[in-house]
This record gives structure tokens, C-alpha cells and sequence, in this order.
């Protein structure tokens, strides 16, 4: 798998759009594995986040994010969520 899915399963636009904090924060800890350690958890954000990053246009409006959206969300130290 290349991380994409775990990055449009993440980032629901809507729940961005909105500022859903709550839904944002139950969002991500669903979508994570569930047997992560705190580390583990730290690490799967960094690698989500850099694949975001690396996402071409296309595959941004297949996950329904604009570029600027994908940066803020990808430039996110791995500790926030």
C-alpha cells in the first residue's frame, strides 16, 4: 500500500473545511491502527504526512484536498494532530 488511502481515510475535507476539531481528533484515532504505541502513532503521522506532501494534483482532488490544504495539513509536526 502507498499511504494514500491512509491519507484520504485521515483527511476528511469536510471535517477540515468545517474545523471540526472533535471529529477531526476521533477521526484520526480511528484511522490509525489501533495497536499503535504512542511512537508508532507518531511515526504512521510523519509518513502520512509526507506522502500528502508528495501527492501529485490529481491524486489531490481524488481525496478532495486543494494543494494549500495538503500543505498545511503536511508541514503539521508529527505531535499535533
Amino acid at each position: 500500500m502507498n499511504g494514500l488511502s491512509d491519507v484520504r481515510l485521515t483527511l476528511c475535507s469536510q471535517e477540515l473545511a468545517a474545523g471540526q476539531n472533535y471529529g477531526m481528533r476521533e477521526a484520526v484515532k480511528r484511522n490509525a491502527p489501533s495497536d499503535l504505541s504512542r511512537w508508532g502513532l507518531f511515526w504512521h503521522r510523519l509518513h502520512t504526512r509526507k506522502a500528502l506532501l508528495s501527492l501529485t494534483p490529481e491524486q489531490l482532488r481524488d481525496v478532495g484536498l486543494s494543494r494549500d490544504q495538503a500543505q498545511e495539513e503536511g508541514l503539521k509536526p508529527f505531535w499535533r494532530i
